[in-house]
């Protein structure tokens, strides 16, 4: 592979990975990533979804290896739940910053857990485990990485101590069937998608800077983003990648039913508009948990406003000193990973 720096930091900070498949940061540690899996079962309606991820589930249970959940406090996942059998575990990710409130899901996910006759277990994260898992998911995957994949890390090592062969996740169910409303809100030309999409504006925090625009061109029609696109598309194979890298170097399997799901006709954007995102996957749990509410979606807690609120920014002299003050803490996240690995690499 090529070795390209600049490329690679300034195509991290806008997508979260290397959008180039020939670029790598180092060959010392090269680039570690996969294609999201191909589509088994091509669904139209909420009953096809239902009937496609029970069926995965089954499988999988059948198969004779050990299976966990990983179970948040939202529907995806709590669809999957009903699928298991009672006994099975459930891990849920609980981030602890001493002294302040940050969000919970384990209230929610714990009475899908009881509602299923599931093993509820919480796997607490800290900012030291970020201190200190962060090399060993640098090293394998390659490059920096999405901050959610300490976490699926450490419940990936959890996992390993209490037999557990393969975790289930409902990744992917946001990117397939319209979870992302606030990118899904508008048409957008593709200057506004840019600006909106992209974490960090590379030459915001780098010297020396790119910007990459092949992934939006290829998703633009007409002078518009087609986003439904762009999420199936750049932003799908980022996501799925985390869970690739969390896993294997946790030494478990990692299994996304979502994933093997397409949605075979245009997404009902004027439903999603209208604050109906998701509607498809909606139906199904309605049907599942008659007379329970929907909670409001909520990204995979990691409280970085919290954790890096005090960090004064990189060092190196790639970057602009006082860079990440501005920055919220999730692109502050990403500047810190990205100079954890320029540090890693740099070491002889």
């Amino acid at each position: 592979m090529q070795e390209d720096r600049i490329y690679c930091s300034s195509s991290y900070l806008m997508y979260r990975t290397i959008i180039d498949p020939k670029k790598t940061f180092s060959n010392k540690y090269p680039r570690n990533t996969h294609m999201p899996p191909k589509p088994r079962f091509k669904v139209h309606n909420s009953d096809e979804l239902h009937d496609a991820l029970k069926q995965q589930v089954e499988e999988i249970v059948a198969s004779g290896k050990k299976v966990a959940l990983c179970l948040s406090g939202g529907i995806d996942s709590a669809i999957l739940a009903k699928f298991l059998p009672k006994g099975t575990i459930a891990y849920t990710f609980k981030c602890v910053v001493p002294g302040v409130e940050v969000i919970d899901e384990t209230p929610g996910a714990a009475m899908h857990a009881k509602t299923c006759g599931l093993d509820h277990r919480i796997v607490e994260i800290y900012w030291e485990d970020f201190e200190k898992l962060t090399p060993d998911l640098l090293k394998h995957k390659g490059m920096p990485f999405h901050s959610i994949e300490v976490q699926m890390y450490k419940a990936g090592l959890q996992a390993k101590k209490d037999g557990v062969d393969v975790l289930i996740y409902g990744e992917s169910a946001d990117l397939k069937y319209g979870g992302l409303s606030m990118l899904l809100s508008r048409d957008w030309t593709v200057g506004d998608f840019i600006d909106r999409y992209a974490y960090v504006k590379p030459y915001a925090a780098l010297k020396e800077s790119q910007l990459i625009l092949d992934p939006v061109h290829e998703c633009t029609h007409d002078g518009m983003v087609d986003v439904h696109q762009f999420d199936n598309g750049p932003f799908i194979k980022e996501a799925i990648n985390s869970y690739y890298n969390a896993c294997e170097t946790a030494g478990v399997e990692h299994f996304l039913p979502y994933s093997y799901t397409v949605l075979d006709e245009p997404l009902d954007l004027a439903r999603i508009r209208k604050g109906e995102n998701k509607y498809i996957i909606r139906e199904v749990f309605a049907k599942l948990y008659p007379g329970f509410e929907a909670p409001p979606k909520t990204p995979m807690p990691r409280p970085m406003n919290e954790w890096l609120k005090d960090w004064q920014g990189p060092t190196r002299p790639e970057f602009w000193p006082h860079c990440v003050d501005p920055m919220n803490g999730d692109q502050r996240w990403l500047v810190w990973c990205l100079e954890q690995y320029l540090n890693l690499i740099d070491q002889s």
